[in-house]
């Protein structure tokens, strides 16, 4: 029976995070993977190319208070998509986030979503999704009263769905009037 793709996707990130193991991490994906952060285009197409961007830039690039909370999971036959929230203070540079950025020392909270192809009980492919507009809000960079854009607001609201909706539409309206 083929391995529970769950299961593949937790040792996967259980490598990345917990081991911080850039050869714990590879031996979880097939010889021909591709990772790609979608909002800041980083990650790497090929073996070669993916262990280069673990080993400089992801695995142990983390701060050391980082933690990630599941909020839902689908699992597909070879797929996995995991809804999740990133929380943790910017304290060391996080090229793969935030490339070129010096640490500000604030608290981020920061929702992703991550796509996990599975092939024969391995990793072939991460499509990780995120807002860098809020992630740039949190770290100082972008100034929310002049875009329509939040921050941390949005894992509360995940968090909460009874919290207000439609905020900027409602903050838009009071600066036509």
């Amino acid at each position: 029976m083929a391995e529970d793709p769950g299961a593949v996707f937790d040792a996967h990130v259980r490598a990345e995070f917990a081991e911080r193991s850039v050869e714990a991490t590879m031996a979880t994906m097939t010889d021909a993977p591709y990772v790609t952060h979608v909002p800041a285009l980083t990650g790497g197409h090929g073996r070669d190319e993916v262990r280069q961007f673990y080993a400089t830039w992801f695995v142990g690039r983390w701060p050391a208070d980082m933690q990630v909370t599941q909020i839902s999971r689908t699992v597909g036959q070879d797929r996995v998509i995991d809804e999740l929230i990133a929380t943790f203070t910017h304290d060391v540079e996080m090229p793969a986030l935030l490339p070129g950025i010096a640490p500000t020392g604030r608290k981020v909270s920061l929702a992703h979503v991550v796509v996990m192809g599975i092939v024969d009980g391995k990793v072939a492919y991460e499509h990780i999704y995120w807002d860098q507009a809020s992630l740039l809000v949190q770290v100082g960079l972008l100034d929310p009263a002049k875009l329509p854009v939040v921050g941390a607001e949005q894992v509360s609201k995940l968090r909460d769905p009874t919290l207000p909706s439609n905020e900027l539409i409602h903050r838009a309206e009071r600066r036509k009037g």
